[in-house]
Order: C-alpha cells, then structure tokens, then sequence
C-alpha cells in the first residue's frame, strides 16, 4: 500500500518531500509564464501554480520561488503572459522547466500587450497587467488583471502525481443507458444509412477524445495520417482522402509546418522526422481504440467487415 498516515500536529515540521508528494495528487494544467521589463530582457517560467481568483474584475494569479533569478523581471515589467500548453507542447514545457540556457532561442512567438511573449498551438493564453504582489512564504504570489485573451480550444497538458498526463472523459460517462435498447423497434434498424451513421457516431464518442488528447485537433490528425500513409501523391489528392474543406486542410498544415511536422514541396507535402513519430503516435491511439471496440469479434468477421467498408468507399 503507499498510502501514508499524515497526521500533522500545530507545532510539529511537515516534511517538504512528502508534502510535494501529497500535492502532487491535485491534478493541474501547465502553464509557461512569460514577461519583458523596459531594458528588453525576456523571461519564461513553466508553473503549475496558475489559478483564477475574480471574474469582476478579471484577476489570476500564480507563484515564483523567491530564489528564481527570473522574478526580478516579472517584478520590473508591467504585464506578464499566461500559456496554458496543449497536450502537444511537452518539449515546451520541458524547455522553460530548465535553468541556464537561452530559453527562447528558435522558439516561434509573437509579442501581446505590455511586450508578453505568447505562444502559437497553445490551449489558451492571456495577456495580465501586474495587479499586485503579495509574500507567501518561500514564493511570491504574482496577480494578475486579464486585458486581452484567446481561447484556441486545444486539449490541455496536465501534471499529476510528477508526471505529465492529457484529458479524457471519465469512463462512466459514455456508459450505455440499460433502458435506450428498443426505444426504435421495426424498420429504423434495418435502415443500413442509419445504422452506419449511428455506428460511426459511437465510434467517434470514445475515439476522438483520445485523438485529441494528443494535442492534435482532427483536421491536424487526419493529415498526418493520410501523409503517413501515402495514399496521396499530390494535394488534390489529399484533399479527396482528408475529406474535409480546403481551409481546415490549409490551416491544418499551416500549424503542422510551423511546428516542423511537414514541409511544402510545391507540388505535395512530406512530413518530417518529428512528423513521422507523431503519426505513428496517432496510429497507436487509433489501432489500440480499434481494438478494443472490435475485441469480441474473430478475425474472420473483422476482415469481412472492413472488405464490405471498402467495397462502400470504393477502395
């Protein structure tokens, strides 16, 4: 059992370790905060610590170590930036989470109100006047009033227990109601069209979830696949087996390229190393979920189902 019987007397120490251990069972989102004072020099700290305090006036807050050499810029500049990180921005997490380096060396970013380095792909990101700053013991809580935010939608990264975990529904959500059987008894079930967009709506209830959980939003997933595979050898092409509107597909590879996962070659688009790696991420996710959906069925009644899906589509 790791369970640990805590019971802290008034005057006796609360061992740090154990206390960090003990928190790290609240469950929270990655931040990196991000300042620049008037002479120009730039700061960005990953935190777990963000939080909201009021809606009126719009107020959040987070903590710095009092020993962090990067809150003397945090204290001097007039606004700070909050990145909420995506699931797919660990390396950025990682990158700010280190000391002694140029932290925003090659990074792509943009400059919002008051000089606040924002990053792009991030789930949310606000722009803060310094409110105020107030001690609480060995950190400095920072409070924030918010003038500007973006809402991108993004699954967010979290942190729990000193690891980094993504969102997924609770598993009892998408529990079938007992009684939702037979409510369309006769000729409804034998309608193949409703059958198969009633199939493919369940099928995307458990699945897309843990797509986006990837930090990849499905026009970005759909892409990377389809480029995996190399069923399209030019862009029309890709167009007709993404299946989706021209625009999701040029912002799909808009965001891709930026983050180095495809490159342009005029004619057709080639994914990189990195994207490689995050299609076959992509693939796991999608064959671990094909699994176990199809799991009481034989082999023999799988292939005949996917013969008669293809025989549908064309292929």
């Amino acid at each position: 059992m790791n369970q640990v019987n805590t019971n802290v007397g008034e005057n006796e120490i609360i061992d740090p370790k154990a206390f960090r251990r003990a928190l790290g069972n609240f469950a929270t989102g990655v931040t990196i905060m991000t300042a620049q004072n008037s002479s120009g020099e730039r700061v960005g700290v990953t935190a777990n610590s963000f939080n909201s305090v009021s809606l009126d006036p719009a107020l959040v807050l987070w903590s710095i170590d009092k020993n962090s050499s990067s809150y003397q810029v945090f204290e001097e500049a007039t606004h700070f930036g909050v990145n909420i990180l995506s699931a797919a921005q660990i390396e950025l997490s990682n990158r700010f989470a280190r000391r002694g380096e140029d932290k925003f060396a090659n990074i792509d970013f943009e400059l919002g109100t008051g000089n606040v380095p924002l990053f792009k792909n991030c789930s949310a990101a606000f722009e803060c006047e310094r409110y105020n700053i107030v001690e609480g013991g060995d950190h400095w809580i920072i409070i924030g009033r918010v003038v500007k935010f973006h809402d991108h939608g993004r699954s967010p990264l979290l942190y729990h227990q000193g690891a980094y975990s993504a969102v997924l529904p609770h598993p009892s959500l998408n529990m079938k109601s007992e009684t939702a059987e037979g409510i369309f008894p006769g000729r409804l079930y034998d309608n193949m069209y409703y059958l198969l967009t009633q199939a493919v709506r369940a099928y995307q209830n458990d699945y897309q979830p843990k797509q986006l959980a990837s930090g990849f939003r499905t026009s970005e997933a759909r892409l990377l696949l389809v480029l995996e595979s190399k069923t399209a050898s030019n862009k029309c092409d890709l167009q007709r087996e993404v299946a989706m509107p021209i625009r999701e597909i040029e912002e799909a590879t808009k965001i891709l390229s930026e983050k180095g996962l495809l490159i342009d070659k005029g004619e057709h688009y080639e994914l990189t190393e990195d994207g490689n790696r995050c299609a076959h991420m992509l693939y796991k996710i999608a064959e671990s979920h094909q699994e176990e959906v199809f799991a009481k069925y034989t082999d023999n009644e799988r292939k005949l189902f996917k013969s008669m899906l293809k025989d549908l589509i064309g292929i």
